[in-house]
């Protein structure tokens, strides 16, 4: 264990490995990330890496899982508010979203690409599936609906959109960077004028003239 000048044992040590952890994990992702990699990152030896996370596999499960809870914890706060409506909830995904992701971009490609290969052991562990589906957001789309608002859709449609238009421009960055020929000022100018437009675009789509 990492011991300071008078013998004590470093009470900073684990959080120290797992913010190093989730840098490297976050850019390179599971299978191109060694333990030597993350032991540089921290500025400790393999051995101090290995006594507090016996394997890569149980260090990489605990940063996957936080990196989802936290991605999914922003939508929860805003989907269950019951004191605003569905379009400014609408307003508030993509101010949250945009601004988390600006910080940390490679948190989306992250997700999917992980989730795409070990989807089922780590949403069993959060069940986003009932929680989503049993939010105030859900509700207030239904009574849309109901109230001839919004065009007879599957609310999945309506999360579906609203997500794809915050995330896939993050994703798709190199892509976009090339195209526009953006420096990254000019990605983040782009993407603060983007997050104003989606709730405009959302309401073109579902709701009725």
């Amino acid at each position: 264990m990492l011991e300071n000048r008078a013998g004590e044992i470093d009470p900073n040590t684990e959080s120290k490995i797992k913010n190093a952890a989730r840098r490297v994990f976050h850019q390179k992702g599971f299978s191109a990330t060694r333990t030597r990699d993350i032991a540089e990152e921290a500025g400790i030896n393999l051995a101090l890496l290995n006594y507090y996370f016996r394997s890569k596999k149980k260090l990489f499960e605990i940063i996957m899982f936080e990196t989802m809870f936290g991605f999914m914890q922003n939508m929860l706060v805003v989907f269950n508010d019951e004191k605003t409506s569905l379009l400014e909830k609408t307003e508030l995904m993509a101010e949250k979203y945009t601004e988390m992701i600006l910080k940390e971009p490679q948190v989306p490609l992250f997700i999917l690409s992980e989730l795409r290969d070990n989807a089922s052991d780590f949403l069993e562990k959060l069940p986003m599936a009932n929680i989503i589906m049993e939010s105030v957001f859900i509700k207030q789309i239904k009574d849309e609906i109901a109230a001839g608002n919004i065009k007879e859709i599957n609310p999945l449609q309506f999360i579906i959109n609203l997500l794809g238009l915050v995330i896939f421009p993050f994703v798709a960055s190199p892509l976009i960077y090339k195209i526009g020929s953006l420096s990254t000022k000019d990605f983040e100018l782009l993407m603060q004028e983007r997050k104003k437009m989606i709730p405009i675009w959302i309401k073109s789509m579902f709701y009725k003239s």
